[in-house]
């Protein structure tokens, strides 16, 4: 089983943390099912950017983005070269690293 090591963000996760799923999950219901509670406003249809993570690890070993999953990341806040939406990146059998960006497009929250 595939690990997923989420590095710290202050709301979602702030101690950072690994969990271990099956391939063939999405990193988003991997972060949902192990209670780090990412925005996710179309309930996962690849219809918004709220769920957009950063793969710092192992991005490579992800199916590759379709077409609108890619006009939409140009709309997701922080964008890089290894962005994906969370939604939509299917783990393979090789462990990956997210970042979970400070901001979504849906709204950016103000650090206290």
């Amino acid at each position: 089983m595939p690990t997923i090591k989420i590095l710290p963000h202050a709301e979602y996760c702030p101690q950072g943390a690994s969990v271990s799923v099956p391939a063939g999950t999405s990193i988003c219901e991997a972060l949902l099912e192990n209670g780090i509670r990412i925005e996710h406003a179309c309930d996962m249809s690849c219809a918004c950017t709220t769920c957009h993570v950063i793969v710092r690890e192992g991005f490579n070993s992800l199916n590759d983005p379709d077409e609108t999953e890619e006009d939409l990341l140009d709309r997701a806040w922080g964008l890089e070269p290894n962005s994906r939406l969370s939604c939509q990146a299917i783990l393979a059998q090789q462990d990956v690293t997210v970042e979970i960006p400070k901001y979504s497009i849906n709204h950016a929250k103000e650090n206290h």
